[in-house]
């Protein structure tokens, strides 16, 4: 039976989507099937920035460490950095420009620049290796790469054949962004050039298939994206102003997730323009620094990995801080143990736990579980977003299933990705032929349309909220010359959700201890994919009937002895 929640929900996405509503929406074709889309969207992110900066310009914008900046300073800033672009180094529309940088005011107004000036922001994986961060620039075709100084050092001596502009992250951003600052008319030409069919932004996933794919999408497929976040913003907003719960200061968020992943950029940092939300930056996560700001800069709204809501939930200080401001906990990545959501309840008793299911490949739209709704059925992800997501869970033919039944997790909606940049089988094998985007997840839908994520068809691990590709680790591995065999695969961990872990067997007449491999490793991925736990095979590693590795074999007996020991 459909909640109270549930109920409301319907009730206000009827009230403003309805003709002449904001949110009102039409028909729209993609992949050769219409769907709906927002009628008043406007036609890029750059039409997106220049509108809401003006409405909101003279609330605070972004906090960073002592520097704050209001929503006009900001955009201002941006016009400086798209014009130096263009002007100074030759970015024209569609020009893939890469970011590989930490969190900072000055990655913010870095990537507006980028899309003000027609370009494509390209984000790379800050966490990259050197040789990671040359693969995705050569993937991504970059002409332009704006790196700061730790990451433009992993890149010495990679070849990736951009131009390399080194940006810092100090105050004031024409200091910070010094190299690509300048002064002209660029921002407000564009404005007459860019549409909604125009390249917008690529986002890097680690999926089943070895080495990151870059996902691309256009403008009108962000936009989109973002603007479904903010009906559901409305909605809830409206739903605590009728029950007098709503926040009585200005909307703020604390960034506390890397804003070259989904979650940082769409839901997040995309969504604030709309909201004249206060984006609050925090370089490194510390539980006590986040529960400091939570209480000085009285943020409304967190989202981070499961992690770190519970970190926050079981902090010994957490008394010591105000934190009623904070009405949504929320979470992304990976889904939270159940356990954790009454905890998180009880720790936060003004505030609820939320949590969200969307991909890279959805611009993070998906699915949304929150509140009440959320505590009733913790193991959920919750019901299709509305109003423009379109939930499938089909079988391996394509079929859609009944109510209940177990297949892999689909999703269609205008906010789905345009495909893998360069690589025409991946973009083809991810949709079916009716443009629903296969997310690689199985699981079911129940009778009250609330998803429930069972298991995973990609060989992926989900480390804190970053996806780990299984493949990618094994051939890392099977790159030292000494290892003959090897299988990688998912520990539980109680802090991270699980963390990979490998074993491996050596060519005859071979030496390598672990800890000598893990250092091989380092060299080549980034540290969060290295194996927490490495095992040495005395034997040949079992085998499937095809002589491929037997994965779950390997994996029950090495969980079972990481259990006991």
């Amino acid at each position: 039976m459909p909640t109270e929640l549930d109920q409301d929900i319907a009730r206000f996405t009827a009230a403003v989507t309805s003709p002449g509503q904001m949110f009102e929406t039409e028909e729209t074709t993609r992949r050769g099937v219409e769907m709906p889309a927002f009628k008043s969207a406007p036609p890029s992110l750059a039409h997106y920035f220049a509108h809401f900066c003006n409405e909101h310009r003279e609330a605070v914008f972004l906090v960073d460490g002592d520097q704050r900046m209001t929503f006009a300073q900001v955009y201002a800033a941006a016009t400086h950095v798209a014009h130096g672009l263009a002007h100074d180094h030759g970015i024209t529309k569609g020009d893939r420009v890469g970011i590989a940088a930490r969190n900072s005011a000055n990655w913010i107004i870095a990537y507006m620049g980028v899309l003000m000036a027609g370009g494509c922001a390209t984000l790379l994986n800050g966490w990259w290796t050197g040789e990671e961060l040359a693969y995705g620039i050569r993937l991504g075709e970059c002409s332009v790469v704006l790196a700061d100084e730790q990451r433009a050092a992993r890149l010495d001596g990679h070849d990736h054949g951009a131009k390399l502009i080194v940006f810092g992250h100090q105050a004031p951003a024409e200091l910070g962004l010094g190299p690509i600052w300048g002064t002209g008319t660029t921002a407000a030409a564009m404005l007459g050039e860019l549409g909604p069919d125009d390249l917008a932004t690529i986002l890097y996933t680690s999926g089943s298939t070895g080495n990151p794919k870059g996902a691309y999408s256009d403008h009108r497929g962000v936009v989109n994206g973002v603007m479904n976040y903010v009906a559901q913003t409305v909605m809830i907003l409206q739903i605590l102003t009728e029950r007098g719960e709503a926040p009585t200061v200005q909307p703020s968020a604390l960034i506390a997730v890397p804003l070259f992943h989904v979650t940082g950029e769409v839901p997040l940092l995309l969504q604030s323009f709309a909201l004249g939300r206060k984006l609050v930056l925090m370089p490194k996560w510390d539980a006590r620094e986040a529960l400091r700001l939570l209480d000085e800069e009285k943020i409304t709204y967190f989202v981070g990995v499961p992690l770190m809501s519970f970190e926050m939930a079981t902090h010994p200080e957490r008394g010591s801080f105000d934190l009623t401001s904070c009405k949504s906990f929320a979470a992304g990545g990976a889904p939270r143990p159940p356990e954790h959501v009454t905890k998180i309840r009880e720790a936060f008793p003004d505030g609820f736990p939320l949590l969200g299911y969307g991909l890279t490949e959805t611009n993070a739209v998906g699915c949304g579980n929150l509140n009440e709704n959320y505590l009733a059925k913790p193991g959920s992800t919750g019901m299709a977003s509305r109003p423009l997501v379109d939930l499938a869970i089909i079988d391996d033919d394509g079929n859609k299933l009944e109510s209940g039944a177990v297949g892999e997790v689909c999703i269609r909606s205008v906010c789905n990705f345009l495909g893998y940049w360069r690589n025409d089988d991946a973009t083809a094998a991810a949709f079916t032929e009716d443009a629903y985007f296969r997310t690689g997840d199985l699981g079911y839908v129940d009778p009250d349309g609330y998803l429930f994520i069972v298991d995973r068809k990609k060989d992926i691990i989900i480390r804190g909220g970053e996806n780990i590709s299984c493949i990618e680790v094994e051939e890392a591995l099977y790159k030292h010359p000494a290892v003959a065999e090897c299988s990688v695969f998912g520990v539980p961990d109680e802090r991270l959700g699980e963390t990979p872990a490998a074993v491996y067997f050596l060519h005859p007449g071979q030496e390598l201890a672990p800890e000598e491999l893990q250092a091989y490793l380092r060299e080549h991925i980034a540290p969060f994919k290295i194996p927490s736990h490495l095992w040495r095979a005395d034997d040949h590693l079992p085998r499937l009937g095809t002589q491929k590795v037997d994965k779950r074999a390997v994996k029950a007996v090495y969980v079972q002895e990481l259990a006991g020991a």
